[in-house]
């Protein structure tokens, strides 16, 4: 439920405490359509129609005096909805270049904190007998997955879907009354001791109810929180990406299938997203290569968002997400061991419990007054974290419509950090898996060679895959005639059983041996 006088949570207000002259905190999606567009009052009427959905969308920022708790939502009294519905057309001859730069120059642009924080642009004109629509929202408001959620506020899953009668929601929008900073002191006060209130609750509530439950996720919280320290202590390495960067951007897209994602996970064994996370590593070595960087050893690290959201919060406003570091091994030129590395790495993430950490995190730090949160959000975003943001969102399989328009695609747009030069934002989309690159104009002019850098390394992997599912066929005899199996995984180093017993190799290690056994142990504590 959006309600008037909403605090903030301590996620939602760090993407706030984060912005700045050159890092713009807003997300989006550029969409684009085949025919032509709509009367651009009909597509005003149609997003009222539906603003009921999402009183979010017509509330703005609040800050308590006295740094008396988070900002709040409230209400804007001065809502106009022409003013965030943008209308465009773009010169002849429409082209997506012509389109690209339009996205960029408007994620340039911070949005107006004084009012709500969106818009919606249509674009007309694009070439192909196609119209566009670029979405843009502040990362406070929604996270990625509540934005698809959004997302079918606007849509239809056909394309002339059956009218509802009006209801008493669509009457005339009464906004409430602005808080005055008395009030606005009291609801910070109220919501931060609400926090409090709610955490005590459900540490209480779960000791009484299953201790042993209780003194598990305890273990689990703190060993996560040892964990982010631990990653703290080992930054990322430092890399062109990470760089002071200007409030200009580029923007760019890369068209692939969901189903070749889904045929290197099936023949080389791995999920979609770490498909995703090598295909990236692969583009990110091509380009680290382009600029005569060495990648010996190089292991960069990618900022993965993970969203929390149950059953229950779908379809609510604000961040439900918590975040991994993702290994993005631009070391490995072989794509099928990059692929293995990957797999390996992120199994062992999402066994560990850095993801409970991250959220235990978020939790007590809905407790904290405005000033120690900031410093905390400081740390969230640091480089020594993260070279780069990586996201994949997972959207519907199936068409979607607006005003009995198919959409056709559907590319993301992430937001850029302070000295984080590229994110990379992928979605999936009725049978499409679509890259959005967000990256800074000044430091990044060659974002193109990454973009292609996607295409190659996919076309990689397929090979792999094409020949794998290929040779299975003709293995599949010899393999029930001798047991011996022929598709198995490679390795980047050798088993311990395959080492050889001779050699320079065998007698570190025998040397190593002896040094163990003829250390003394250390006296008791």
């Amino acid at each position: 439920m959006q309600r008037h006088l909403d605090r903030l949570s301590s996620i939602d207000a760090s993407f706030l405490h984060q912005e700045g002259p050159t890092s713009h905190m807003h997300i989006g999606g550029l969409l684009t359509f085949h025919g032509p567009p709509p009367d651009f009052e009909e597509f005003l009427d149609h997003i009222r129609g539906r603003l009921h959905l999402v009183p979010r969308y017509r509330q703005k920022l609040a800050t308590p005096p006295f740094e008396a708790g988070n900002p709040l939502w409230v209400d804007d009294p001065t809502f106009n909805l022409e003013y965030h519905v943008r209308h465009a057309a773009l010169p002849t001859p429409g082209t997506e270049e012509q389109l690209l730069q339009m996205v960029a120059r408007i994620f340039s642009q911070p949005l107006d904190r004084d009012k709500p924080l969106w818009e919606n642009w249509l674009v007309e004109g694009l070439a192909g007998d196609r119209f566009a629509m670029i979405s843009k929202t502040h990362h406070s408001l929604v996270d990625g997955v509540s934005g698809v959620d959004l997302a079918t506020v606007l849509f239809d899953i056909e394309p002339h879907p059956t009218r509802s009668e009006p209801s008493s929601e669509l009457e005339p929008w009464q906004p409430r009354p602005e808080p005055s900073p008395p009030e606005l002191i009291v609801a910070g006060l109220r919501g931060m001791a609400g926090a409090a209130a709610g955490l005590a609750g459900r540490f209480l509530t779960g000791a009484v109810a299953s201790p042993e439950a209780t003194a598990a996720r305890l273990r689990d919280a703190a060993e996560g929180l040892g964990e982010i320290v631990w990653a703290t202590l080992n930054p990322a390495p430092p890399t062109p990406l990470n760089v002071e960067i200007g409030p200009h951007r580029r923007y760019l897209f890369v068209r692939h299938q969901l189903e070749d994602y889904k045929q290197v996970k099936n023949v080389l064994g791995s999920t979609v997203n770490d498909v995703v996370l090598s295909v990236v590593s692969g583009a990110l070595a091509n380009w680290l290569d382009s600029r005569g960087v060495r990648t010996e050893g190089l292991e960069m690290r990618a900022l993965v968002p993970v969203s929390v959201r149950t059953e229950s919060d779908q379809g609510s406003l604000g961040n439900r997400l918590t975040v991994m570091r993702g290994p993005l091994p631009v070391y490995i030129r072989d794509p099928l061991a990059r692929l293995r590395f990957v797999k390996k790495a992120m199994d062992g993430l999402k066994e560990s419990k850095q993801a409970v950490g991250a959220a235990t995190l978020a939790a007590v730090n809905n407790l904290a007054p405005p000033t120690i949160l900031a410093q905390a959000s400081r740390l969230n975003f640091s480089t020594r974290l993260f070279n780069l943001i990586v996201t994949n969102i997972p959207g519907p399989q199936l068409p979607l419509y607006v005003l009995g328009h198919e959409l056709e695609d559907l590319f993301p747009i992430a937001f850029l950090p302070k000295g984080h030069a590229l994110a990379v934002a992928i979605m999936s989309y009725n049978g499409r898996l679509e890259y959005g690159l967000l990256a800074d104009y000044d430091s990044l002019p060659d974002v193109d060679v990454i973009a292609r850098g996607i295409d190659d390394a996919l076309e990689e992997l397929l090979d792999v895959a094409r020949g794998r599912a290929g040779a299975k066929t003709g293995r599949s005899t010899a393999r029930s005639r001798n047991g011996s199996n022929g598709n198995a995984p490679l390795t980047i180093l050798p088993s311990a059983g395959a080492r050889p017993k001779q050699g320079p190799a065998a007698d570190m290690r025998a040397k190593r041996q002896r040094t163990r056994r003829r250390s003394p142990k250390p006296p008791p504590g």
